[in-house]
């Protein structure tokens, strides 16, 4: 879940700074009023219009990454998409029928697209809009080095993300980040603003709302991370009674295996593999992580 996290963190950030930007200049070039302020006793905001606008801006951006989604993990991931009905090889037919026997066991009615990508990195991510129009993908590197019950307790668990719809609802928490977000980096800004000089101050309202837009987006980040590592337990959960929990807890101990390996190897660059290091970050670092400590992970599925 790490890597469709980080593309779809990315995109909303982007599309959520641009319509901002686009906002500023229409307002600025239009005589549309959209400072919402009404000189009023306090600080003379109108706070009303404002939580509309971030509520609208907000939401947009967080519907706008979930559409984009699954065309952007194809883009940026250059994802080869297996056809079920075209010429596989057995290697790629033995993944697409793993996919496909799991979505049928989670009842899913429409089988997620089933895609490998050519990387180093022992990694596997889910996304897409919704049910009816995922995406299932997994690293060559992966493939490679883990063992055919291995790669099933990791497929199983993508799988169970789908089924249970964690794009849509990170998507509607996200959305009411963003909307906090916008509504407080405004609020920031007109405060900075009227630090400064008066025929400074639109300048300084354009640059104050989208650094601290993209600075209350990383704080909101926390709240985002806290939700996916908490789904992730729950992918967990759901990867065991579809593969059996053997094979699931047989695939995080293959992963807690292969960073071990790779933390051991002072020589090895293994930046290919930071998605599945989920061990190696500590300190405050661990709040950002979209993935809870494998050790946990193992824990709390074996006391299941």
């Amino acid at each position: 879940m790490g890597k469709r996290f980080f593309l779809f963190l990315l995109t909303n950030i982007l599309v959520m700074t641009t319509i901002v930007i686009v906002w500023s200049l229409i307002t600025k070039y239009t005589g549309i009023s959209g400072s919402f302020e009404n000189g009023g006793p306090g600080l003379g905001i109108e706070y009303g219009s404002l939580m509309v606008f971030s509520l609208l801006v907000g939401f947009s951006g967080a519907f706008i990454s979930l559409a984009m989604s699954r065309w952007m993990a194809k883009k940026m991931m250059k994802v080869k998409v297996l056809d079920p009905d075209g010429q596989l090889t057995a290697y790629e037919r033995a993944v697409v029928e793993k996919v496909h026997r799991f979505s049928r066991a989670a009842g899913l009615t429409h089988m997620p697209e089933v895609g490998i990508y050519q990387s180093a990195e022992v990694n596997a991510f889910a996304t897409g809009p919704s049910k009816k129009r995922s995406l299932v993908a997994v690293s060559s590197g992966l493939l490679n080095v883990m063992d055919d019950a291995a790669v099933e307790g990791v497929i199983a668990h993508e799988v169970a993300h789908v089924a249970n719809g964690d794009m849509v609802t990170m998507t509607l928490l996200q959305g009411v980040v963003n909307t906090f977000v916008v509504f407080f980096s405004r609020i920031a800004a007109i405060l900075a603003s009227r630090l400064v000089r008066s025929e400074m101050q639109g300048i300084v309202r354009f640059a104050a709302i989208i650094i601290f837009q993209i600075l209350f987006s990383i704080l909101g980040s926390l709240v985002v991370s806290a939700y996916s590592r908490h789904r992730e337990f729950h992918a967990d959960r759901g990867g065991a009674d579809l593969a059996g929990r053997d094979k699931m807890a047989h695939a995080l101990r293959s992963l807690r295996s292969y960073v071990d390996r790779a933390k051991l190897n002072d020589n090895t660059d293994d930046s290919a593999i930071q998605t599945m290091k989920i061990n190696g970050k500590g300190g405050m670092m661990r709040l950002f992580s979209t993935h809870p400590d494998l050790d946990e992970r193992i824990a709390r599925l074996e006391q299941r």
